[in-house]
């Protein structure tokens, strides 16, 4: 598999937004509106600038809003909806997934997060490093709210850090993530599961590497960061 035109793309779609349900009332977070759009249509232009055909959407908390919102296609790329019948986390929701995945890397995307990259160039340096499993991580001023990666010069992550227990600049997780299908096989199906907290720090030395990128990077998880991505130049320049 050499192009991104032919790997399934996952976006995680399923958080409640209990911090911004003042901000954006009844409606999932995807759906909190950002100069305009749901938040969750940047992230899918995203993927359609790279061709990707298939796009499935783990979705949870109102799940039929989001369906209903979105359809089944955005452009020329086809949707479909793997819904959780209870809440099983990041990593729950991508295994229940797996039967709508088809091919051998999926690329995963968190639904409340958008990071400026360059996906062919991410996808490439995957291959080359015959890597199991990829994070895009992102240099930030304080990590203390998002947590800390450690990456070695090759690229390997050694080790991750939780957040508030660090602070001061470091890598963070952007939220977009390149996975061999068979990890993915490795999860235990029917049970709540973090990708953050229980998954990566499991496959540190199996394989899993960080791809370094200095774009662009918001995310939508409390009341503050909406604002700021609500803001127009912001905006404007990342989305």
């Amino acid at each position: 598999m050499k192009n991104l035109s032919d790997i399934t793309a996952v976006i995680l779609a399923g958080g409640l937004g209990t911090r911004l349900r003042p901000v954006i009332g009844d409606r999932p977070k995807v759906l909190a509106e950002v100069g305009g759009r749901p938040f969750i249509a940047y992230l899918l232009d995203q993927l359609a600038a790279v061709r990707v055909r298939k796009v499935v959407l783990c979705t949870g908390f109102m799940s039929q809003q989001v369906k209903g919102a979105l359809g089944e296609n955005f452009g020329s790329m086809s949707l479909c909806y793997s819904e959780e019948p209870i809440a099983l986390g990041t990593a729950g929701a991508l295994r229940l997934a797996l039967p709508l995945l088809k091919s051998d890397v999926v690329l995963v995307m968190n639904g409340d997060s958008f990071c400026e990259t360059n996906l062919k160039a991410f996808y490439l340096v995957h291959r080359l490093r015959e890597a199991k499993a990829t994070i895009l991580v992102r240099e930030v001023p304080d990590t203390s709210r998002f947590g800390w990666i450690e990456i070695e010069n090759d690229g390997r992550i050694s080790g991750f850090i939780e957040k508030h227990k660090t602070n001061g600049p470091g890598w963070i997780n952007a939220g977009i993530y390149l996975i061999h299908r068979p990890l993915l096989e490795t999860i235990s199906p029917d049970r709540m599961v973090s990708l953050e907290k229980d998954i990566f720090p499991s496959w540190i030395g199996k394989g899993l590497y960080g791809f370094r990128c200095q774009g662009q990077f918001l995310d939508i998880g409390t009341p503050e960061s909406y604002l700021a991505a609500q803001q127009g130049s912001l905006s404007e320049r990342v989305l």
